[in-house]
């Protein structure tokens, strides 16, 4: 009887850590769920900066072209292009 009852003793004192690792466990998973969530949406702010500076960086390209540097002349001519085409669209709708 002695020795069920320091078996019994036994499997509650490993039931009992089981207790605490489950629930730091669980607190752990909360707190990386947490910063999981963080992470993403600094990701995407950083993706929508890279947008804009991407998007600065080709006006200013175009910019740059315009005032008289030879760089990047074929790009910036096909994007005036495709905005006078846009114009012209817009303009015909307008008339009809």
């Amino acid at each position: 009887m002695d020795e069920a009852l320091k078996t019994l003793a036994s499997i509650e004192q490993s039931s009992s850590l089981l207790m605490e690792r489950y629930k730091a466990l669980e607190l752990s998973h909360k707190a990386l769920q947490q910063e999981l969530i963080l992470t993403e949406s600094k990701l995407i702010q950083q993706q929508e900066e890279l947008e804009v500076c991407q998007n600065k960086f080709q006006s200013l390209k175009h910019a740059n072209t315009l005032l008289g540097s030879d760089n990047d002349k074929r790009e910036t001519k096909l994007k005036i292009n495709t905005l006078i085409r846009e114009i012209d669209v817009c303009i015909a709708q307008l008339s009809q």
